[in-house]
């Protein structure tokens, strides 16, 4: 596939974006660059909690890509826009270009820019080809591997071998170092220092955005001396980016600085307008939105206007609160084919189809916010990834719900007076909101469903992904969410990780679904060169998972944002779903 193609793809799946905007309300973000930049000051940020990881390779929650976006660059990255288009339009950032395929889309050959360098502690250094290499190699290590790994260990030649090997070493230091320098990834070949060739498995259209992801971060030598995400990993960072850490205590306070090493000329995606940037954690929801308000801080991390919040600044009309979708899926409703409750009822399909029709996911966007928050989606991808389309392949009175058909199918499937299922929920936020809502909707077609509260720590971490939870029946029917890893060319993101089993358990396929009609389609939508076939394949595969109806699609979220006064240039970085760290400037 050539740079054009791939341009192309991502135009593509942006143009879906733009598509679904008038539905969803979405609106433009405020503070986009009026006046002129200003140079100085310190960007005070609000958090609840910490970072997941301050290491790249390591990184995989969705608020940490702009502390990753200010001290580690990427390969290649995204346009902080506002336009919706834009900004997941694939760019370089350490790469000069973006890398083009082989003939037969099993090689992309990537060159590293000049002027790139590390902060390192003898002083700087040139980012080299052997430090991208280094930092796939890590991805994979014994002590604690990275949650995204899997993308590139089954697809990049040889990495599957060397992760097996990885696996026997010791976790500890020198053992782990001595293996990534020892040991080779056979397609990742480094002829010169700026020269970076992986050869692939099988072609992966959608790979050059895979290396969008810190995960495919470079390492720098040092990194190897400490292990993984420690205390003095993390004490010791060697930053890529405009900004370093300065200083840091986990669960408190995170400060960065200036990065003397950073070249303003190799960087074509950050600005870094602010001296410095200074995240204090522990704060509340409401405290953070009065300290915004207020003008003694400056932006969320991980924290969003609650609904009370936002229906005072539309009320307001303060331009600067702003939506932005993700291409995600939340609400949507996993079955669970392995409860032996009921029989084993939820194996019937007749039973699945009917929870399909029992659903009114008009009720759940309105639970959501509204029209201007939230949209109803029927299939497994959201607005903005290539392979979504409008499409409903269970219509149920424009997504209010049809309890008669649902009643119908429920006696087909062999239960004619009603069946009990139990939900557990989240006990944060509007979650026991939308369990409740979608509790009454499935009651008005006979189903009685049984609601539990999940603390929000527990509910992924321990009980959604414990696999015991779903083959003993502690829950039926349950209700999660799901971002998109990279942007635009994204759709394998979506379908891996939640709807492929090839004989292991994967995290997030809570029942071991899997469709080989489905993964063919996947097959030949990564082996297919044009925009427009990559994206009708994808929608293929999104309609044979729906065909079997694991999960019922209820609707996307577009996530908000809001910002102080003193914030110019608000323009959104895509991947960490919020205004870009390194290029606001602060008024005042």
């Amino acid at each position: 596939m050539t740079r054009i193609l791939l341009r192309s793809a991502a135009v593509l799946a942006a143009a879906t974006v733009l598509a679904t905007a008038a539905c969803s309300s979405q609106s433009p973000a405020a503070g986009g660059g009026d006046g002129e930049a200003k140079t100085g000051g310190t960007l005070k940020v609000l958090a609840n909690g910490d970072v997941d990881h301050l290491d790249p390779q390591l990184t995989a929650y969705v608020p940490t890509y702009n502390v990753m976006r200010a001290i580690s660059r990427s390969l290649l990255s995204y346009t902080a826009s506002n336009d919706a288009d834009e900004r997941i339009v694939l760019q370089p950032d350490l790469a000069e270009t973006l890398p083009e395929a082989s003939e037969d889309g099993l090689s992309y050959t990537l060159t590293l820019r000049d002027g790139i360098t590390w902060d390192a502690p003898d002083g700087e250094r040139a980012i080299v080809a052997a430090d991208v290499e280094r930092g796939i190699k890590r991805l994979c290590n014994p002590l604690i591997s990275g949650a995204l790994a899997g993308y590139f260990q089954g697809l990049i030649a040889g990495m599957d071998e060397f992760c097996t090997g990885f696996a026997s070493v010791a976790p500890e230091v020198g053992p782990m170092r001595d293996y990534i320098e020892g040991t080779d990834i056979s397609g990742i070949e480094t002829p010169d220092d700026t020269t970076v060739v992986f050869t692939l498995t099988k072609p992966a259209s959608d790979f050059p955005f895979m290396l969008s992801l810190d995960a495919a971060d470079p390492a720098p030598i040092e990194a190897l001396d400490t292990l993984p995400d420690s205390p003095e990993y993390r004490r010791s960072f060697i930053s890529s980016g405009p900004y370093r850490v300065a200083d840091y205590t986990p669960d408190a306070k995170l400060v960065l600085e200036r990065n003397p090493a950073w070249n303003a000329e190799s960087d074509p995606l950050r600005k870094a307008y602010v001296d410095g940037i200074e995240m204090t954690m522990g704060v509340e929801g409401d405290a953070a939105m009065q300290q915004l308000q207020a003008g003694s801080a400056d932006m969320l991390f991980d924290l969003a206007p609650s609904p009370t919040n936002i229906q005072q600044l539309k009320a307001a009309n303060d331009e600067k609160f702003s939506t932005m979708s993700n291409g995600g899926v939340d609400q949507f409703m996993w079955i669970n084919t392995l409860s032996p409750n009921n029989g084993g009822a939820l194996q019937n399909q007749k039973l699945r189809e009917a929870l399909q029709y029992a659903i009114d996911k008009t009720a759940v966007v309105q639970t959501m916010g509204g029209e201007e928050l939230a949209g109803v989606t029927n299939g497994i991808f959201g607005p903005g990834i290539l392979g979504y389309e409008e499409y409903d392949p269970y219509p149920a009175n424009d997504g209010k719900g049809d309890p008669e058909k649902a009643k119908e199918l429920l006696a087909e499937a062999g239960f004619p007076d009603g069946i009990t299922l139990k939900l557990p929920y989240r006990n944060v936020g509007t979650q026991p909101d939308i369990a409740q809502t979608v509790q009454a909707s499935l009651e008005r077609a006979g189903i009685t469903v049984e609601l539990s509260p999940v603390p929000p720590t527990d509910y992924y971490a321990n009980f959604m992904t414990n696999p015991e939870n779903a083959t003993t029946g502690a829950w039926d029917i349950a209700l999660v969410g799901w971002s998109p890893d990279w942007q635009g060319g994204a759709a394998r993101s979506v379908f891996q990780p939640q709807f492929v089993f090839d004989g292991t358990h994967q995290t997030y396929n809570y029942v071991d679904f899997n469709s080989e009609e489905a993964n063919a389609l996947a097959e030949q939508a990564l082996a297919a060169t044009s925009a427009e076939e990559q994206g009708s394949l994808w929608h293929q595969v999104d309609e044979a998972v729906m065909a079997d109806s694991p999960i019922v699609s209820i609707a996307y979220r577009l996530k908000p944002n809001y910002h102080s006064a003193r914030v110019q240039n608000f323009v959104e970085y895509a991947q960490s779903q919020n205004g870009d760290w390194t290029n606001v400037w602060l008024n005042g």
